[in-house]
């Protein structure tokens, strides 16, 4: 039996005959140039840092371009610290899985050292603070998580922790970012030293969210007088504190049970899959797609890993946020919601199971292709309609990355705008296209309707995934009932179809409410209607 620490490296021909790859690399010496001039570290220490990030620097390090691996901050959940990385020496086992089936099996070793990011643990807090007063620190990089960056309440109000940050200064910080501000300030204090500051989280504009609520905190501790002007002046100069934006873009589940099995049966040892106190799923393990996009505004004034020699994108801030709305508005983010509308109506538990339906794979080709692509914001760098063909045929059908449309249907309210109101709004604006030509998106929102009424395809009563404006929208469904002709049905509609903040546009002005509140009316006809609705307009069978 095998076990996945540093000891068991040296058996080489044993890992070999299970078909994973090894470091190819000095593992004891590159460790002790980090530690002794680190250029890299990494907040959050979760499956897709693991599965994707630490890859591409092991990539580095196999190819001789870096000496320097990462150092991984967890800034949240500690027992990730505790149970996953010490227990098998900061290494991880990668599985990569394409929709064939084929699995790339690989030993990730760049990662250093594992802290927690908190003054409670003196040791690793002291740590920290030595190293962002090092000279060396070229990158501090997060996927924490879009939530991870909030410091106010839906009221505009300071969160309790972010508050007591503010009344309390820097030195024993409770919240996020109040913790990461504090160790900016002891760079600032120990030589102003130049750092790039990067989020590579799935949010749009990310780089600027992360600097609004680090900044938001530092002229809190300068109005309190508990840090001087010039913090407030070193952050906000890029040339000395930078923060790009980037798109990120690689699907990395929950750790799977099927992966597990098999590496059990390889003969590997503890590779249980563990649930935290903070409901985060982590294993040994990280199972992931082949497919990754990672695209980074080039802006590091301490220099930076020559990633480009990975895959990464670097590139100018327009170019990351074109790549973004290429993604997030036309060709795989639309789609998404798609399946997760249908697929909840339709009683599927799994994407990769939806696609493999004929009417659903052929409505999202319709959505992309002739729908989207026509308005597409093209960033150059990643050719639209390829990558569309990939999502549709590559990654949207692998088994082995299962996700769920009931996840994914999650604050759908949230995602309209982007994801369809962009869209219909340019076709609206265009003088060369005409906005009452789409067939496909006005379905998708009529398919939304019929999802609001919380009640599938079969007849039979569902819960819906959460969302803030839930309940609100819900209540314009209010005697709409399967297998009844609604009165007022236009009335009834109406504040959610001429919602600008929901579309972008009334959808009344424009001519396309008239539409979707004919397909919604052919899908409340009873059950099956909906099937039926797609098979009339999708033709298919």
């Amino acid at each position: 039996m095998l076990k996945l620490n540093r000891e068991s490296l040296v058996h080489k021909d044993l890992w070999q005959k299970i078909q994973i790859e090894m470091p190819q690399f000095d593992i004891e010496d590159f460790i002790k140039k980090t530690y002794e001039n680190p250029t890299w570290i990494h907040f959050g220490a979760g499956n897709i840092f693991r599965g994707y990030i630490a890859a591409l620097e092991q990539d580095l390090l196999e190819r001789g371009e870096v000496q320097t691996g990462i150092i991984a901050a967890e800034l949240f959940d500690y027992e990730i610290i505790d149970r996953i990385y010490k227990p098998y020496d900061n290494l991880s086992l990668v599985v990569t899985a394409d929709a064939k089936g084929n699995l790339q099996k690989r030993i990730i070793a760049s990662i250093t050292e594992a802290l927690k990011c908190d003054p409670d643990f003196k040791d690793d807090w002291a740590r920290l603070c030595e190293i962002f007063k090092s000279a060396s620190l070229q990158m501090v990089t997060f996927t924490i998580t879009e939530k991870g960056y909030n410091i106010v309440d839906l009221n505009g109000e300071y969160l309790p922790q972010v508050k007591e940050d503010i009344e309390n200064g820097p030195e024993k910080p409770k919240s996020s970012m109040g913790k990461v501000t504090s160790l900016l300030y002891v760079r600032y204090k120990n030589g102003k030293h130049p750092v790039a500051v990067v989020s590579l989280d799935n949010c749009s504009k990310n780089g600027e969210r992360l600097y609004n609520s680090i900044i938001q905190i530092a002229k809190e501790w300068v109005k309190n007088k508990l840090v001087e002007e010039g913090f407030v002046e070193y952050l906000s100069n890029p040339s000395s504190v930078s923060f790009p934006w980037s798109m990120i873009d690689k699907i990395v589940p929950r750790p799977s049970d099927s992966i597990r099995e098999l590496l059990e049966k390889d003969g590997l040892e503890k590779m249980d899959i563990i649930c935290t106190s903070k409901n985060t799923y982590i294993a040994p393990f990280v199972n992931t797609e082949k497919s990754q996009y990672l695209v980074i505004e080039d802006s590091f004034p301490n220099g930076r890993p020559p990633l480009e020699k990975a895959g990464v994108y670097f590139t100018n801030r327009q170019t990351v946020e074109n790549s973004e709305r290429m993604k997030v508005q036309t060709c795989l983010n639309p789609l998404h919601t798609a399946l997760a509308i249908f697929g909840c109506l339709l009683g599927y538990k799994t994407i990769y199971e939806e696609v493999k339906d004929g009417c659903l794979k052929k409505l999202i080709e319709k959505i992309g292709y002739e729908e989207g692509l026509p308005v597409v914001v093209d960033p150059k760098i990643i050719d639209p309609k390829e990558y569309l063909k990939e999502v549709i045929e590559e990654r949207f059908p692998n088994p082995y990355i299962p996700d769920a449309p009931q996840r994914i249907a999650t604050d759908t309210s949230q995602k309209m705008p982007i994801r369809f109101g962009e869209t219909i709004k340019a076709y609206s604006e265009s003088p060369n296209l005409d906005v009452k030509s789409l067939r496909f998106i006005p379905l998708v929102i009529a398919g939304w309707l019929r999802y609001l009424m919380c009640v599938d395809d079969s007849g039979k009563p569902f819960e819906p995934s959460p969302d803030p404006l839930l309940e609100e929208l819900k209540k314009h469904m209010n005697g709409i009932e399967l297998g009844k002709k609604a009165e007022n049905l236009e009335e009834k509609l109406k504040p959610i179809l001429s919602n600008e903040m929901l579309f972008r546009v009334n959808l009344f002005e424009i001519g396309l409410a008239s539409k979707v509140i004919y397909y919604f009316e052919e899908m409340t006809e009873g059950v099956g209607a909906v099937r039926r609705t797609l098979e009339k307009y999708l033709e298919c069978d």
